[in-house]
């Protein structure tokens, strides 16, 4: 069973930079968030240039990992994402349940808002890291 959260603290799915060894490599936060595991989601990912964003649903697949954050760290994330309350953000927080080994966890995902994905290229293989490798 996978350990569920204390304290506040939430669950993230990461897709895109803030992936181990990515531009902005969420172990850099602190308190440092702790790795659960890796997930996949439905979803489409698109090539925004220096990083993506994720539409829910569908049939295509997300790759990404899942961290167990503090609340300090949300409220970091939803700044780096550009998240707005009224929604109008690049980004929009959700929440789904994530597989995680035989487990389902509950995390927050961050979704690109629909307007900042008009002609930018579908990543096919669902994998911000192997963006650029043949499939």
């Amino acid at each position: 069973m996978m350990p569920q959260p204390t304290h506040g603290d939430r669950h993230v799915f990461v897709y895109g930079t803030l992936r181990a060894g990515g531009s902005n490599d969420i172990a850099r936060y602190r308190p440092r968030p702790r790795r659960l595991g890796d997930g996949v989601i439905a979803g489409t990912l698109y090539d925004l240039g220096p990083y993506p964003g994720a539409v829910l649903g569908g049939t295509g697949r997300i790759r990404g990992e899942v961290y167990r954050i503090a609340p300090e760290v949300e409220a970091e994330l939803d700044l780096l994402e550009g998240v707005l309350a009224d929604g109008s953000g690049e980004y929009v927080k959700r929440e789904l349940d994530v597989t995680v080994g035989q487990s389902q966890v509950r995390c927050l995902v961050y979704e690109i808002h629909p307007d900042r994905i008009d002609g930018r290229p579908v990543i096919n293989s669902g994998d911000w890291d192997a963006r650029g490798l043949s499939t």
